[in-house]
């Protein structure tokens, strides 16, 4: 028995790709936003939304099963690392002490992604949360170039970093679901 699936894309048009353009919730097809700001903004935006659609249609064991041994990683875990990260990088620019992280010790949010629907759920929600969060506290410092935080870190560079994080995680998702169920695309 063969346990490597078949290639297949959700595309016919360009079956690179994900999905086709008229299906493809990234492809807004007007002009790019104007400004650096709206410009980090919107990448951002689309490599969240591609990995919740490398996501899509798995069920809780899908989302938890593990690329390669030795590596913890999988989408779930994926998922819940990102929340993770969202809620440190807030660290960051937050007056007081630090929100104590969501999953523990560290690598707990790669080790405690478990195929249960309720933890799926419940990844799924903090991912949300703590990106609303992030966005709230970054939103009060619309000016690229402005220093925020304890160590004086630029905006940018916390923009920079988040599109940075979520686009290397995507490349991940990627190849995770091209394991799991053969699916490829963009």
């Amino acid at each position: 028995m063969n346990d490597i699936p078949e290639r297949w894309s959700g595309a016919h048009v360009y079956p690179d790709m994900w999905a086709d353009p008229d299906e493809d919730p990234r492809n807004s097809g007007g002009p790019s936003p104007d400004g650096e700001l709206a410009t980090l903004q919107d990448y951002l935006a689309d490599y969240r939304l591609t990995l919740r659609m490398k996501c899509e249609g798995l069920d809780a064991e899908q989302l938890a099963r593990r690329s390669v041994p030795p590596s913890t990683m999988s989408l779930l875990g994926l998922v819940r690392h990102l929340a993770e990260v969202e809620r440190d990088w807030r660290n960051w620019i937050v007056p007081g002490d630090p929100a104590p992280a969501l999953y523990g010790k560290p690598d707990g949010d790669f080790d405690g992604a478990a195929a249960d629907q309720a933890l799926v759920e419940g990844a799924f929600a903090d991912l949300v949360r703590e990106q609303a969060a992030t966005d709230a506290a970054l939103a009060a410092h619309p000016d690229p170039g402005a220093r925020v935080g304890r160590h004086g870190s630029s905006v940018r560079e916390l923009w920079i970093h988040r599109v940075e994080e979520y686009a290397r995680h995507c490349g991940h998702a990627d190849l995770l679901r091209e394991r799991i169920d053969g699916r490829v695309g963009q």
